[in-house]
């Protein structure tokens, strides 16, 4: 029988010239390949009952067995010995022409001309193929014979390729081509090459062409960050993705620009509407860079921790770094025009997304503590004088900040809450008990009991006041129901939150005017005379001079009240105005809040003071009665990371709270050392 060779002689083959050798060697390569294969098939029994037995095992290949091995004396199946054979008899003579004719053809592809990619892509995996049978190292042929000069004639091609575009191009264009390259190269890898190469050929090219120039790209960077050119920036991002810590000076320009941006809309706050002004300027600078972030960056979350450091730095912004930021007193008024009922022009659902939207400031707050302390006293001012829009709505504010801080955070808030639906039902028992006992009151008769704990309403320096002769019965009346009701309890009378509605009926036409109750006590005497002494007011309501004089000229700026005296005192008269007129048969006399306000806002600060010293001291005593024995910088760490949800605690604060628990014999110093303390039990 006559028999056919499946492969020419390497002599026969290089005399084809570099234009026929790849397509010869391809054609008797997948002759070669499938005859191998076939012949494998024939000799099946063989390999199974012979030659398999006797072959190392993956144990023994993988870690060597009992003793050293010589992988060239490992028996070989018919088909890898045919496989072997090609590799030794073709490819190890003619290893170097080919590399060098498939280099010229990938070189020749590179510049758009035609190649024949079938024979381009056998005649590579055919390094791979000779070898794929062996358990160990299988890509190593094709690795060594190709793979590592290929790589290095890859990246010295676009060495020379970046150099060119640089000297043709500014940054954007050059980009925009690298970007070219990048797609093409990556296409022509998986059109000719082995799977494993894709990544590092990517790879090579990358650090040639954006690697190698970081420099040059990151001095384009501030200038497209600060003028937002998305198109740029996203070449740019996608180009220094890839490189290791590349993104570094990007994220940081990106930073600085928000930053820059958040801090001149915190820093030219101008108008009647300051607190609106705020917390909108700095939501639009949240929303607009976040889609930003969103569209260029792919969203990436180390660019969202960018935003979310600039964002932290404008909100938390201080004038002057000695006061209180101002940023939770403006956030907490923004809250509180929302939910009174004065908010008006928006639907209910504009006002819900607007107080949602004002969660996203909160979160970026360092001072929390101080937006809960001047919250509450809002809330408070609502609750007590009426004003809240909607109960749901201050529901579903206070459920927003016990997500983000937690129930402890809302706790007191919850409280007041509670308290405004358990005075509703008090009132209307109260009714009951009027009518059932048969008792008239004279009046509308209206009140609210609240735990003193729970409300920021101090107790302390309350004015004297003598209730007018019209009020009396109504409270007794109602501390006697409270009395027997509640066995224990004491009532305290907050006289300075209390309103009353008054008629005027000395005028053309009547008038009904709502006050507080020290005007109520100054007004009502006017009843038995058109004129009156500021000594005889102060005999009838009990107030020191200072205190009466205050709400009287309240009363002369609304000219109910006037007087001839420029300078008041003790000796002043006044006179029921019976000139007046008002456009409003129904309308409300309201103090002067700016001096009140500033003096809130000390005293709050003042609170927060006091209460961050014994969250601290609590923080220190819970850690040290877990932990027993802690050094100094653990202990100071693990309070400010305690506290960050509150607030951001000052090292000093730290080190004085520790110093007070230490006189207080709730921790000491270790002996013979200053920098560890130890609980005491």
């Amino acid at each position: 029988m006559e028999s056919q060779c499946f492969y020419r002689p390497p002599q026969e083959i290089k005399n084809c010239g570099e234009e026929g050798l790849l397509g010869l060697y391809h054609k008797n390569w997948t002759e070669y390949h499938q005859g191998s294969i076939y012949l494998n098939q024939l000799y099946g029994y063989l390999n199974a009952q012979h030659i398999k037995k006797k072959k190392f095992t993956d144990a023994d290949i993988n870690y060597g067995g009992f003793g050293h091995l010589d992988l060239s004396e490992q028996m070989l199946e018919i088909g890898e010995l045919s496989l072997d054979t090609w590799k030794n008899s073709m490819i190890m003579p003619l290893k170097d022409m080919l590399l060098c004719i498939i280099l010229k053809q990938i070189q020749l592809d590179r510049n758009s001309q035609t190649v024949n990619e079938v024979v381009l892509h056998g005649v590579i995996n055919s390094f791979v193929d000779v070898e794929k049978y062996k358990k160990k190292d299988p890509l190593k042929l094709y690795q060594e014979i190709f793979q590592k000069p290929f790589l290095k004639e890859t990246g010295e091609h676009y060495r020379q390729e970046a150099m060119t575009l640089l000297q043709e191009c500014n940054c954007s264009e050059y980009m925009q081509k690298v970007i070219q390259r990048l797609d093409s190269e990556n296409m022509r890898s998986r059109r000719f090459l082995h799977s494993s190469s894709y990544e590092l050929v990517t790879r090579e090219c990358q650090q040639r062409m954006v690697g190698d120039l970081l420099q040059m790209l990151y001095a384009e960077c501030h200038d497209m960050v600060k003028k937002e050119r998305s198109k740029d920036l996203s070449n740019m991002y996608r180009l220094l993705y890839p490189i290791e810590n590349g993104l570094d000076r990007l994220i940081h320009e990106v930073q600085e620009h928000i930053k820059q941006v958040g801090l001149d809309t915190v820093k030219n706050l101008k108008g009647d509407n300051i607190p609106a002004h705020f917390v909108e300027s700095m939501l639009e600078v949240h929303v607009k860079y976040t889609a930003l972030i969103q569209s260029v960056f792919n969203g990436d979350q180390k660019f969202i921790g960018a935003l979310d450091r600039a964002c932290a730095t404008a909100i938390n912004y201080k004038v002057n770094p000695k006061q209180m930021c101002k940023s939770p007193e403006l956030l907490a008024k923004y809250s509180d025009a929302l939910l009174k009922k004065s908010a008006k022009g928006m639907s209910e659902s504009e006002i819900d997304d607007k107080l949602t939207n004002s969660i996203t400031v909160f979160k970026y707050l360092d001072d929390k503590d101080i937006y809960q302390r001047f919250y509450a006293r809002m809330l408070a001012r609502r609750f007590i004088y009426s004003q809240s829009q909607s109960m749901d709505a201050e529901e579903a504010m206070i459920n927003r900040l016990k997500q983000a801080c937690g129930y402890e955070f809302t706790n007191k808030l919850h409280r007041m809450f509670t308290d405004m639906n358990i005075s509703d039902e008090l009132q209307k028992t109260f009714t009951d008990y009027t009518a059932k006992n048969k008792i008239d009151l004279g009046i509308n008769f209206a009140i609210l009991v609240l735990q003193a704990g729970a409300w920021p309403i101090g107790q302390s320096n309350l004015p004297n006041f003598a209730l007018p002769q019209e009020l009396e019965k109504s409270v007794r009346t109602f501390e006697l129901f409270y009395n027997e009701k509640f066995n224990g309890r004491k009532l305290t009378w907050m006289h300075s939150f209390c309103n009353a509605e008054l008629s005027i009926n000395y005028l053309k036409k009547p008038y009904f005017v709502t006050v507080s109750t020290f005007h109520m006590g100054i007004l009502l005497p006017f009843n038995g005379s058109d004129q009156l002494t500021a000594k005889f007011l102060m005999e009838c309501t009990r107030l020191q001079e200072k205190e009466l004089l205050k709400h009287v000229q309240v009363l002369l700026d609304a000219k109910i009240l006037t007087t001839e005296d420029t300078a008041l005192s003790e000796a002043s008269v006044f006179s029921l105005n019976k000139q007046y007129t008002n456009k409003r048969t129904k309308f409300k006399i309201t103090a002067t809040v700016t001096k009140e306000m500033t003096q809130e806002i000390e005293q709050t600060q003042n609170q927060v003071d006091e209460h961050r010293k014994m969250f601290l001291q609590a923080a220190v005593v819970r850690i040290m009665k877990a932990r027993k024995k802690l050094n100094h910088n653990s202990l100071v760490q693990e309070v400010v990371r305690q506290s960050t949800l509150r607030f951001k605690p000052d090292v000093p604060m730290i080190k004085k709270c520790i110093e007070t628990l230490i006189d207080k014999q709730y921790i000491e110093r270790t002996p013979n050392t200053r920098d560890e303390y130890v609980y005491i039990a």
